[in-house]
């Protein structure tokens, strides 16, 4: 089988999809650390378009968007699937997929950026409204286990982890067990995957990183 290389940086949370991914596949693959403030000569060739991490590189071919490159392993790699094999089952994974993308990922950041005040009360009410439709008709009280895990949780894995620097970093909680029971619940068990749980930043050095993001 080819070589896998995957192209990263320690805190990106598109980076840890793919690693999740290949962990749960059973892909063996090398791990290059990137220096996003001196890109190397390997990144910039092989992503020149978008010229960020993530990027896989499988033999001589290379593939970037991490979202792409889920689909990319999953096709590449069908042993333990993360889609469905119904066709609209898979579909609705799809939409849940690209409403992540889409819808979650852009308001979550206007709240994560967002500047006391009005800006961020409306940031803070789009985003619980977001909360509101993964809570009641995206994840809800899903159970896990190492083969029931799929490629919408996978996309949504952030919210597990990174979206609680972002709130201490704004200085606001939205997420917890008592506002959102059931994706409370999801955020635990997804966390106790053993390809989830032993593939996660430093909780500290990535709050650090957070607030320091937030004020550039």
């Amino acid at each position: 089988m080819a070589g896998v290389k995957l192209l990263g940086f320690w805190a990106s949370s598109f980076a840890y999809r793919v690693i999740w991914t290949l962990k749960l596949k059973g892909i063996n693959y090398e791990y290059i650390e990137e220096d996003l403030r001196n890109k190397s000569h390997l990144l910039l060739h092989h992503n020149p378009v978008h010229k960020k991490v993530p990027v896989l590189i499988h033999g001589d071919k290379a593939v970037a968007e991490s979202l792409v490159i889920l689909e990319y392993i999953e096709e590449t790699w069908p042993e333990n699937p993360l889609l469905p094999t119904d066709a609209y089952e898979r579909a609705m994974a799809r939409f849940w997929i690209n409403f992540g993308e889409s819808k979650v990922e852009c308001h979550f950041f206007q709240f994560f950026k967002s500047a006391a005040g009005e800006e961020q009360e409306k940031a803070i009410k789009e985003t619980v409204e977001i909360l509101k439709i993964i809570e009641e008709q995206s994840l809800g009280d899903k159970k896990f286990s190492e083969e029931a895990i799929g490629l919408v949780d996978i996309a949504l894995g952030w919210l597990a982890y990174w979206f609680e620097g972002q709130e201490e970093a704004v200085g606001t909680k939205l997420l917890n067990s008592t506002t959102f029971p059931r994706l409370h619940a999801w955020i635990q068990n997804f966390k106790q995957v053993p390809a989830i749980k032993e593939n996660l930043p430093d909780r500290q050095k990535l709050r650090a990183h957070s607030k320091r993001f937030r004020r550039v």
